[in-house]
């Protein structure tokens, strides 16, 4: 099999019968192509996982990523409260059971780790 593909590379490159025909150029152009495409970014993928698993760690992204769409990207409340001194009124565990079982219109946030839940929770039980 890899013999008869050398044989026909070999055939295209000095200019056979094959080259004549539109659908073997386009064949051979699509399958460079595709080869060219998969071997592409794929160091990239695992990179950009690593450091967004860093990131995620941090009280700020947690927030951000689920928390800052109601509540304001500096904690000032939108559709949600305002949670600049949330620490005032409620404790850590308070604000994790919150977190995790959702309270009035807050829906329970099950897309938060029990990790981050905790750190994200120490970190608004800070707000005083």
């Amino acid at each position: 099999m890899i013999g008869q593909v050398f044989v026909r590379l070999k055939i295209l490159v000095r200019g056979g019968p094959f080259v004549k025909s539109r659908c073997w150029k386009w064949s051979w152009i699509m399958i460079v192509s595709v080869l060219a495409l998969t071997g592409c970014g794929q160091g990239a993928d695992q990179d950009d996982q690593g450091e967004t698993q860093e990131q995620a760690s941090s009280p700020d992204q947690i927030y951000k990523n689920n928390c800052s769409s109601c509540h304001g990207q500096n904690l000032e409340g939108s559709v949600g409260p305002s949670l600049e001194e949330v620490g005032a009124q409620y404790s850590k565990k308070d604000i994790e059971l919150i977190i995790q079982n959702g309270r009035g219109q807050m829906p329970a946030q099950n897309q938060v780790s029990k990790e981050q839940r905790a750190t994200l929770a120490e970190w608004l039980a800070e707000k005083k």
